[in-house]
C-alpha cells in the first residue's frame, strides 16, 4: 500500500459517495456499518447504468484479465464486421486507439501474471461479500448460487472451448462436463444443436437487477443515508481536502470523499491531478418479459455467439458486445439487430423484438479496477473501472473502501489497483 498519503481524520464521521451504481451503493452501505454518516450523490441517467443493464452474472471464475496476449491474438476474428462481438467504431478512434496501445502494453506476460494474482485475490471473497451485504439489507434471496453453463453448437467448437476453460485459471470456481440430463435441459431451450456444454460451479447470479437496485437504495435509506439527485460537476482541492461541486454550485465536503462514478470518474479526478486512461466499453442487451425460459435456470453462455442469456424475475435478457468508444456516442442499432438474429437463430423462447438497452462499462487498459486512496487530498478515495466485473466485485470493493476510510486493513491487497500504476 502507498505510504505517503497526507494525514486524514483518525475517526471519520461522515462521507460523500459520488455515484449511485452498484459499486457506489455497496460502498455507501458498508461505510454505514462503520458508523459513518453517508451522503450519496448521483444523477438519474437517461437510461439505466451498466450496473443494472448487465447479465446479472457473479463471475468469480474470471480470474484472468482480458488484457492478455490471447485476447490480442483473437481480436481480428472477433471484430463486429466479421460476425464477432468486438466493435471499434471509426467515429471514436480518438478514444480507442490510445487506449488500445496501453492495453497492448498491459498484456506483457509479467503484467498479466500480476493481474491474475490481483484479480484472484479480489475475487476470493466476492461471493461471501455479497452474502453479507444482501443479508445486511434483508435481501438474501436475490443471490442465486447455482453456477452457469457454457454451451457450444458444434463438436469442434465444444472441444476447443472445453480445452480453453480446462486450461484457464478460474480461481475458486470449478468446471465439469454437463450431464446428460443437463444437456437435455439445455437442448430444450433452443432449436439449435447443443454439441457440448460445461457447468461452472461457484459462480452465481442476481435474481433481478432492478430489484437489487431498489433493495440497495432502500437499505441505504433505512440506515439513515442521504441521497442527492444531482450531477457532480467537478472536484476541487481546498486546504488539502477534496470538495465536490455540483452543477448548481453547491459544495459538499466530508471526512471521506469517495469517487465511484463509473466512466465519469476519470473526468472527475482529472482536475485534482489524476489523468486516468479510462474508456467506455459499451455493451448491449435486449430483454423480453414474455418467455417460457424456466425461472431457476442458471445463465447460459452461447460461446459461439459471444452471448449470455439470463433469466431474471422480470424476463429473459440476451447480452453481448464489447464496443470501445465514448460514453456519449449514439448507440449502434446494428448491435440490437445482431442480438435479435442470434436469438432467432437459436430459437430461444424470446418474444422479439424485446426492449433495447446500451450502457458503458468503465474499463482501464489492464482490465483491473481502480480501488484505493488518492495522494492528492487527505480525504479522497476511489472505486471504479471494474469493466465486466462491476457487479461481481461490488460488495467486496465496498468492504475494501470502507476499511480504508475507517483505517482498517482491507480484505485484499489494494496495491495492484492503485492509480499510480498509470502514473496518474
Amino acid at each position: 500500500m502507498p505510504n505517503d498519503f497526507p494525514s486524514r481524520p483518525s475517526d471519520p464521521q461522515n462521507a460523500v459517495v459520488i455515484g449511485g451504481g452498484v459499486v457506489g451503493l455497496a460502498t455507501a452501505i458498508t461505510l454505514q456499518t462503520h458508523g459513518i454518516a453517508v451522503t450519496l450523490i448521483d444523477s438519474s441517467p437517461p437510461s439505466p447504468a451498466a450496473s443494472w443493464g448487465n447479465a446479472g452474472h457473479i463471475a468469480i471464475e474470471q480470474i484472468e484479465p482480458l488484457a492478455s496476449r490471447a485476447t490480442i491474438r483473437s481480436m481480428p476474428r472477433r471484430l463486429f464486421w466479421r460476425g464477432g462481438a468486438l466493435s471499434l467504431p471509426w467515429r471514436d478512434i480518438g478514444a480507442w486507439l490510445p487506449f488500445s496501445l496501453r492495453l497492448i502494453t498491459a498484456t506483457r506476460p509479467v503484467r498479466f501474471e500480476r493481474g491474475c494474482a490481483a484479480l484472484g485475490s479480489a475475487l476470493g471473497d466476492a461471493m461471501g461479500a455479497w452474502r453479507r451485504l444482501l443479508g445486511r439489507i434483508g435481501a438474501a434471496e436475490l443471490l442465486i448460487e447455482d453456477g452457469h453453463y457454457i454451451a457450444w453448437e458444434s463438436a469442434a467448437s465444444a472441444a476447443k472451448g472445453r480445452a480453453h476453460w480446462a486450461a484457464a485459471d478460474i480461481g475458486q470456481a470449478s468446471m465439469r462436463d454437463a450431464t446428460a440430463e443437463e444437456l437435455e435441459r439445455l437442448a430444450a431451450l433452443t432449436s439449435a444443436p447443443v454439441a457440448g456444454a460445461v457447468h461452472i460451479a461457484g459462480s452465481g447470479q442476481i435474481a433481478d437487477l432492478d430489484a437489487l437496485g431498489a433493495a440497495l437504495r432502500a437499505g441505504f435509506d433505512a440506515a439513515g443515508g442521504t441521497r442527492i439527485d444531482a450531477k457532480v460537476d467537478r472536484l476541487a482541492i481546498e486546504d488539502g481536502r477534496a470538495v465536490a461541486i455540483i452543477a448548481d454550485g453547491t459544495r459538499h465536503t466530508a471526512d471521506a470523499m469517495v469517487v465511484a462514478g463509473g466512466v465519469a470518474s476519470g473526468a472527475l479526478l482529472e482536475p485534482v491531478g489524476h489523468k486516468v486512461p479510462i474508456i467506455a466499453e459499451r455493451g448491449y442487451h435486449i430483454q423480453s418479459a414474455d418467455t417460457d425460459w424456466p425461472i431457476g435456470m442458471p445463465p447460459v453462455v452461447f460461446e459461439n455467439r459471444s452471448m449470455i442469456v439470463t433469466r431474471f424475475r422480470s424476463g429473459l435478457r440476451a447480452a453481448s458486445f464489447v464496443e470501445f468508444g465514448r460514453a456519449a456516442s449514439a448507440a449502434d442499432p446494428r448491435k440490437w439487430g445482431r442480438l435479435r438474429g442470434h436469438v432467432a437463430a437459436l430459437g430461444l423462447p424470446f418474444a422479439l423484438p424485446g426492449a433495447e438497452w446500451m450502457g458503458a462499462r468503465p474499463t482501464l487498459p489492464d482490465y483491473l479496477p481502480a480501488i484505493g486512496r488518492s495522494d492528492r487530498a487527505a480525504n479522497l478515495f476511489y472505486a471504479f473501472g471494474h469493466q465486466h466485473l462491476g457487479l461481481t466485485l461490488a460488495a467486496t470493493t465496498g468492504d475494501a473502501v470502507a476499511a480504508l476510510v475507517a483505517g482498517d486493513a482491507p480484505p485484499f491487497d489494494l496495491a495492484p489497483f492503485d492509480l499510480k500504476r498509470f502514473g496518474a
